[in-house]
């Protein structure tokens, strides 16, 4: 049996079924990765852009790049990948999507139960006060400050921060009663999301790696589909709604 129709039969079986997904899957609507080839760390320190310490520095060079960042999210599209994990939601009752990406895009493919683990860039909050704003278009220099005396930042994990602790004992509990942990376009290295495919999972959970290349996840995996998610994951999902109507006609 190939990798692909063990992954195929293990879904068709599951009755929970936990998502981690990474910047890869969104690559494919043309946002570049952080950490691949032309990937957004390229021009900049790490640092200067996604720390309290470089926003402390220089508020306005970083609102300048996730403005920037926000223009280009709006300018994509859901690839077939997001929209087929959109369509796989709707088989079950037990379904999360964890995703390290602040792009929305499962959210405008219409997932429904997406937990945000790096946050968002729908709105900006103030550093002191946690006043929220949504951001309908770029954060102006002069509307960086508040009125608290803080200033407004993206509502995004920085670099050093821990995730929202809320939507991480989400993440975690939906991984450790998945039966199926579908691990889609993430390198593996960024922690503590990763360990949501290689620690979580219980024993008997059945962990399906889609990625173009070989990751830090790919040994702990049952099944490797090697390929662009937004070629693999479609036919997947087809696959195992074709079996559920067969069954039913049969």
């Amino acid at each position: 049996m190939s990798d692909f129709e063990a992954a195929s039969k293990r879904l068709r079986a599951a009755a929970s079924v936990c998502v981690l997904t990474g910047s890869g899957i969104s690559a494919e609507s043309g946002l570049p990765t952080f950490r691949g080839i032309g990937g957004l760390w390229r021009n900049h320190r790490v640092e200067e852009l996604a720390s309290p310490e470089g926003f402390a520095r220089d508020p306005i060079l970083v609102w300048n790049w996730y403005n920037e960042r926000r223009a280009a999210h709006r300018g994509a599209l859901p690839n077939p990948g997001h929209l087929a994990l959109a369509a796989l939601e709707e088989r079950y009752a037990d379904f999360t999507l964890a995703t390290q990406n602040v792009d929305s895009l499962h959210r405008r493919a219409g997932s429904k139960n997406v937990l945000e683990l790096h946050g968002h860039l729908r709105e900006a909050r103030c550093d002191a006060c946690g006043a929220r704003r949504p951001l309908e278009g770029d954060l102006r220099a002069d509307e960086i400050e508040h009125a608290c005396g803080g200033r407004f930042r993206p509502d995004i994990v920085w670099f050093g921060e821990a995730l929202p602790p809320d939507v991480w004992a989400r993440a975690a509990a939906a991984a450790r009663r998945a039966d199926v942990v579908l691990v889609v376009g993430t390198s593996g290295v960024v922690e503590p999301a990763a360990s949501l495919a290689t620690r979580a999972p219980r024993g008997d959970a059945f962990v399906i790696e889609v990625n173009p290349e070989d990751t830090a996840i790919s040994a702990r995996a049952n099944a490797v589909l090697r390929g662009a998610a937004a070629a693999i994951l479609p036919e997947l999902v087809e696959t195992v709604a074709a079996r559920d109507v067969s069954c039913g006609q049969a």
